[in-house]
């Protein structure tokens, strides 16, 4: 397995498949997606300040479990599923809700992919052969017709669904802006027009998202734009005679799209933040909001409803998602291509990155 010690310090280690209790069980790791937390991690821009084993979009086979854990996920040994990033302890208020992302006793600070190692067994991530699944793990078969490796698309398109559809209510006949065309903003094209968009936009800038843009049409956008050389209000406009009933942010590091996503937004229209700032929003007038009178939302994460509909979605074979540019590493060379992620070097980042540890 992988240990990210401190920043930029990824070091194979070795750890003992845990052993499991009734409430839970063991998983043979067959790939591990990659986003940007994963490079964000490793470069230090999300320090934790312990060691861990990185790796949160999950999918393996399960190797040994307890009773109470099968009944519990409706699984059995040699099934293949996917793991949510958050746990849930099921019994606090935010938990009951349905909102475990903001679980009292794991939330943020307790998901897989960024537990401390000494945190026993230890292989709380993807990054190895082996992880745990403690009792308080979600899990999800993974449809026989899917490849693991295209399985991990679990998360990026139930981000999709969950942020582009469920948050806003998106419905039959609505106008849709996505920023940012990375594989969450594919994602979340293919969501929305599956969920009846009439019109979806999709913006990137320059030459690191051409090639994103240029297949954007194959996930549901009927309008990709470059915003280094084109106005996306004004082509929105040109292409409908109006502005977008919702716009959803996906940007990393690009504050200055969320005054763009304001712009972009009629009237009593809704703008989801999911992407993280990264810094402040500058030339930006709070009065716009005022004045459109905008519903503003932010999304934290998937729900195991987005996830159980980007399973079935990524089954039907709607979309071209097995043919996403892809980049897949061993453990040996996973560091290579997290660095690749992170715009280090000079070739372009691959659209979905992925670790098989096998």
């Amino acid at each position: 397995m992988l240990v990210l010690e401190k920043p930029r310090t990824l070091v194979a280690r070795e750890f003992p498949v845990p052993e499991h209790g009734d409430d839970d069980a063991v998983l043979r790791v067959e790939a591990c997606g990659l986003c940007g937390t994963d490079h964000e991690q490793y470069t230090g821009h999300l320090a934790g300040g312990f060691a861990f084993v990185p790796g949160h979009e999950t999918v393996g086979v399960i190797e040994r479990i307890g009773e109470a854990a099968a009944q519990r996920w409706g699984v059995g040994t040699g099934d293949r599923v996917a793991v949510e990033v958050f746990q849930s302890c099921r019994v606090c208020d935010a938990c009951r809700a349905g909102a475990y992302q903001r679980c009292e006793r794991h939330g943020l600070a307790d998901m897989y992919g960024y537990i401390p190692v000494d945190t026993p067994p230890g292989l709380w991530g993807g990054y190895a052969q082996y992880q745990y699944l403690g009792p308080h793990a979600i899990v999800h078969r993974v449809p026989d017709v899917l490849d693991p490796v295209v399985a991990t698309l679990f998360n990026p398109i139930g981000a999709g669904v969950r942020w582009a559809v469920n948050v806003p209510g998106t419905g039959a006949g609505d106008v849709v802006a996505v920023l940012g065309p990375g594989v969450r903003g594919l994602s979340a094209a293919a969501a929305a027009k599956d969920a009846g968009a009439a019109v979806v936009m999709i913006t990137g800038r320059g030459q690191r998202d051409a090639e994103r843009l240029a297949i954007a049409d194959e996930f549901g956008a009927d309008l990709a734009v470059d915003v280094a050389d084109t106005d996306p209000v004004r082509a929105l406009r040109n292409a409908t005679g109006g502005l977008a009933d919702v716009v959803v942010d996906v940007t990393a590091k690009a504050p200055e799209a969320f005054a763009q996503a304001v712009a972009l937004a009629r009237p009593g229209g809704t703008v989801v933040v999911a992407g993280t700032r990264g810094g402040p929003v500058r030339e930006f007038q709070l009065d716009h909001v005022v004045f459109k009178e905008l519903r503003v939302v932010g999304a934290l994460g998937v729900d195991s409803g987005a996830y159980r509909t980007a399973l079935a979605l990524l089954a039907s074979g709607r979309y071209p998602f097995a043919d996403l540019p892809r980049r897949v590493a061993t453990l040996d060379d996973a560091e290579e291509l997290i660095r690749s992620l992170a715009g280090e070097g000079d070739a372009l980042p691959p659209v979905h990155g992925v670790i098989a540890p096998a």
